[in-house]
């Protein structure tokens, strides 16, 4: 594993741990995530120090596998949410912040993401789906679009269906974009029921080179 320092580099991605974990330090500068994302590389943080990682094999979600169940289709005809593209990217990450979440102890999510994600909605690079209730924002999803690649970070849900219904209606939208894949990167139950799976790091790299 390698330690970054100010130089704007990463390492060969497969160089990665077993786990995934490529390389610790560095910045959250614009031109450091987006070196990130177009290697295929995503960061977390762990006590204010940010980690780098590349699993193998990598999660995604080819758009044109999209799974809507026939419950959600109900959900959507019954229009028990609206939907909205970057009309409150700020709140959007800081809902994903606080949202509590059984399988981890806090969040990655800090002052200093907030911030390095929020420069980059502002160069247009980062975007938030968002699901609202009676004029309140109640789920969502936020990541960066490179090409025709999105790069999901993370998400929230207030209400049952909430996120579900936001991932739901901005995938159809990236398909519209011309989005090829929406990198999930690691594995949850909630995602896969959308569509999501495993895939190589051969793959998602040679989809990735081709699609920036």
């Amino acid at each position: 594993m390698v330690v970054l320092d100010d130089k704007l580099w990463f390492p060969n991605p497969d160089e990665a741990l077993e786990d995934g974990l490529l390389a610790i330090g560095g910045d959250l500068s614009s031109e450091r995530l987006l070196l990130a994302y177009r290697s295929g590389i995503f960061p977390w943080y762990n006590d204010d120090i940010p980690l780098w990682w590349h699993p193998n094999p990598r999660f995604v979600l080819f758009p044109q596998e999209l799974l809507v169940s026939k419950s959600m289709k109900q959900v959507i005809a019954k229009n028990t949410f609206d939907f909205k593209i970057n009309s409150s990217f700020k709140d959007v990450i800081s809902n994903c912040k606080n949202i509590n979440r059984k399988e981890q102890d806090g969040t990655w999510i800090n002052n200093s993401v907030i911030d390095a994600y929020s420069k980059l909605h502002n160069l247009g690079l980062a975007h938030s789906a968002e699901a609202w209730q009676d004029g309140k924002l109640v789920g969502g999803l936020y990541g960066i679009k490179l090409g025709n690649i999105f790069f999901g970070e993370s998400m929230f849900s207030h209400k049952s269906n909430a996120s579900k219904f936001a991932f739901i209606k901005y995938a159809e939208e990236l398909v519209n974009e011309g989005v090829v894949l929406i990198d999930c990167q690691i594995y949850t139950e909630h995602l896969e029921s959308l569509g999501a799976r495993m895939i190589l790091r051969e793959e998602f790299m040679k989809v990735l080179n081709t699609n920036i």
